[in-house]
């Protein structure tokens, strides 16, 4: 092992780790570092992905560096050897067979596998056997080694039941000694077994091998040369084929590895329920319901952790080291993409270039040092660092507090110039005191239940807490004397000073718990906007989908109207109207005019256009004059309104038949005429507000169909016109859409 790998194992067990990792290296199908080389961004994106899909673990495989030896030599390979190839080629297939879209379907694209290699993957079986029915000679050999076995077999049955060997057998078993049937007989057996003895046993029997099953023992001996030499030939061919496909192996042995770590990082959340989270890019630390992985049923840590120091105080045994290790273990495992057990969304994870723990006690006898000189020598050490996460456990340890207090002062303010973010669990209230006046420190305290007199194993940030040592002795049996006679040689500005931090505690404590219920009112309104907004959706979606439905009933109905205006024939038009009009939505009546009685003389509004009502033929129908135009419609489609005095006006009367043709046969009139007729006919088709009509002109001379296209031209409510179908006329017609 590596100094690297050294310092990383040492780190791991600094912060209770070591167990959890050894779980998460149990995923990889081959032994890997924790650290993916190449681009986390990248990484992190393809494990995301995984993420999202069910898929099997891939086999246990091992490493390839002497395959790949063997073959750069062209060595031969193992049939055991080949088969590790084959397992992961054959994953690989599996996840291609899958047919997945998305980063992980473009990543299983690029495998393609060779021919040469499937003339060797189908010679092994799912498990690694070497497939000899695709052998011949292979074939016939193995029925014979199967033969020769079932006359051993045969004839050592028939041994037990003869009535010579009665008297000398043990017993009636077949023994195995040395990979050789045998029995167990007693001495004189000589006389009637012929063998040859291969041990004795605790009893002082013989275990014998009788001479006729000798000799079929040695003709498989024979068979099984003869098979390991066909074995050996095609072991040749393979390693010789696999030789030539050298690019090809390096790169699936090189995306595996690739594989293997992403896949274990994915099943090792599903399996415990974890959270796969990566470094962000500054060193912020925000940490929300992180579990830490060595605790059973421990309080989730919360902590806001943006700032360069965290200062954390308090009562003895309440977990002030461990908020220091998980701290350092959430980012040493984001550093890593190694799952852990918090809150994804809200919580936040910095990158740093190391994570260092200064936790353990460096006193030691073989080096002659003391608790202080060495902590002195591990903080040398750290100032080497840039950009690392520091985490020093009770940073007074092994020296005189207020001493300590200016010194670690001064070595914290060199560390932070340094660019490094340090944890410190500390007693010391002096020196969190001069610390606390900085805007880049920020203090967290171990809350201590007064009422039960035990620790909460709870944090409240922006305080500094009290060491609470004498309710600590009191509660593991120190008598109440002398924890009496301690505070008075305490002093009295002294508990004085631990009763303001316990007064500022609990007033933090308090606050603490309205901001729970604030919080519990504010999640639950926020529950009731998404619901509101779930239904807003809802009711969106729903008024949607009927607005698609009618506009796909009035098109139809619209087609079939269409279709009607090109048939000759009348009856058809009749019928495809007909069709039409019974495809259309059914009209729902407007409820806001029932109640509103029109009179002649109502200034009213009609779709867009404002006109009068000049008479009414019944209740429900009025006749309208709009722009010197007199219309009949149903007063459900009106609307009260006040109309501007129209400017004076020249009144036109026109008389249009009240059934307008959808066709116009200007056939033997003159152009003069024609576009007379012609004018009049587009007039009624616009009043009865047809859109389509076709007007028949004929081909003759040409100068009636070129008088009709020039008219059609200077038309302003013609949209298009065209030369009419076959059927309908072709060039001696056109079909006019307005």
């Amino acid at each position: 092992m590596n100094n690297k790998n050294t310092k990383i194992q040492t780190l791991i067990n600094q912060l209770d780790l070591s167990q959890y990792i050894e779980q998460f290296s149990s995923f990889f199908s081959r032994e890997h570092p924790l650290y993916i080389e190449g681009d986390q961004e990248l990484h992190f994106r393809y494990i995301k992905e995984l993420d999202k899909l069910e898929f099997k673990a891939p086999p246990k495989v091992i490493d390839f560096y002497e395959i790949h030896g063997h073959l750069k030599k062209h060595g031969v390979l193992t049939f055991e050897q080949i088969f590790e190839i084959v397992k992961i080629v054959r994953y690989f297939r599996y996840f291609e067979k899958r047919e997945l879209e998305g980063l992980i379907g473009e990543w299983m694209e690029k495998f393609v596998i060779p021919e040469k290699f499937l003339e060797v993957e189908k010679y092994f079986t799912h498990d690694g056997k070497f497939e000899e029915n695709l052998d011949e000679n292979l074939f016939h050999l193995s029925e014979r080694v199967k033969e020769h076995k079932n006359n051993i077999s045969g004839a050592l049955k028939r041994l037990m039941s003869s009535s010579k060997l009665a008297g000398y057998l043990v017993d009636t078993q077949i023994h195995l000694i040395n990979n050789e049937e045998c029995l167990l007989v007693r001495g004189g057996f000589n006389h009637v077994l012929k063998g040859a003895v291969l041990g004795r046993s605790t009893g002082g029997f013989f275990y014998v091998a009788p001479d006729s099953i000798l000799k079929s023992k040695e003709k498989i001996r024979f068979i099984e040369q003869e098979r390991e030499a066909i074995f050996y030939e095609y072991a040749k061919t393979f390693s010789t084929k696999l030789a030539e496909l050298q690019p090809f192996i390096k790169f699936i042995d090189k995306e595996f590895t690739r594989f293997d770590n992403y896949q274990a990082r994915v099943l090792f959340a599903k399996s415990k329920n974890l959270q796969i989270l990566k470094s962000k890019k500054d060193a912020k630390i925000i940490l929300k319901d992180f579990v830490h992985p060595a605790l059973h049923k421990a309080k989730p840590i919360s902590v806001d952790f943006s700032k360069n120091i965290l200062m954390i105080t308090g009562v003895n045994a309440g977990g002030k080291t461990m908020l220091l290790k998980s701290i350092l273990a959430s980012a040493f495992m984001a550093k890593y993409i190694i799952p852990m057990k918090l809150n994804e969304v809200h919580s936040h994870i910095g990158s740093f270039k190391a994570v260092q723990a200064i936790i353990d006690d460096p006193q030691n006898v073989k080096n002659d040092i003391s608790t202080f000189a060495g902590r002195m020598q591990q903080f040398s050490n750290i100032f080497e660092y840039k950009s690392a996460l520091i985490g020093v456990d009770e940073i007074e340890l092994g020296t005189d507090s207020d001493e300590a207090a200016a010194l670690f002062k001064v070595i914290l303010d060199e560390l932070i110039k340094r660019g490094q973010k340090i944890v410190v669990t500390t007693h010391h209230k002096r020196l969190a005191a001069l610390m606390a006046d900085r805007d880049d420190v920020e203090l967290m305290a171990a809350i201590y239940d007064e009422e039960a007199r035990k620790p909460t194993y709870e944090f409240m940030q922006g305080i500094i807490g009290k060491s609470y040592a004498f309710e600590t002795a009191s509660r593991y049996g120190i008598s109440h004397k002398l924890v009496q006679e301690a505070k008075k040689v305490y002093g009295d500005n002294s508990e004085k000073l631990s009763m303001l931090i316990e007064r500022g505690s609990q007033l933090e404590r308090e606050l603490k718990q309205k901001h729970q219920k604030v919080d519990a009112k504010l999640e639950e309104l926020q529950k009731k906007e998404q619901q509101i907004k779930a239904q807003k959706e809802e009711l969106h979606l729903e008024l949607q989908k009927e607005k698609a439905e009618l506009k796909r009933e009035y098109e139809s109905a619209i087609s079939q109207a269409k279709k009607a205006a090109r048939e000759g024939d009348t009856q058809a038009i009749h019928r495809a109207m007909n069709k039409a009009k019974q495809n259309l939505p059914k009209e729902q009546k407007k409820q806001d005019n029932r109640a509103i009685e029109f009179k002649v003389g109502d200034e009213v509004k009609y779709h867009t256009q404002s006109g009068v009502i000049v008479a009414m033929k019944s209740k429900n129908e009025a006749i309208l004059e709009v722009n010197g135009m007199k219309i009949r419609v149903k007063t459900m489609y009106l609307k009260p309104t006040k109309i501007v005095k129209a400017k004076p006006r020249t009144d036109l009367t026109l008389n249009v038949e009240k059934k307008a043709g959808l066709k116009c046969d200007l056939h033997g009139m003159r152009a003069v005429e024609a576009t007379e007729v012609l004018d009049k006919f587009l007039n009624d088709a616009l009043i009865n507000g047809w859109d389509e009509v076709i007007v028949y002109h004929g081909i003759g001379t040409g100068k009636l169909s070129y008088a009709v296209k020039e008219f059609l031209k200077t038309h302003p409510r013609v949209k298009k016109f065209e030369d009419a179908p076959q059927h309908m006329g072709r060039f001696g017609a056109k079909i006019v859409t307005l």
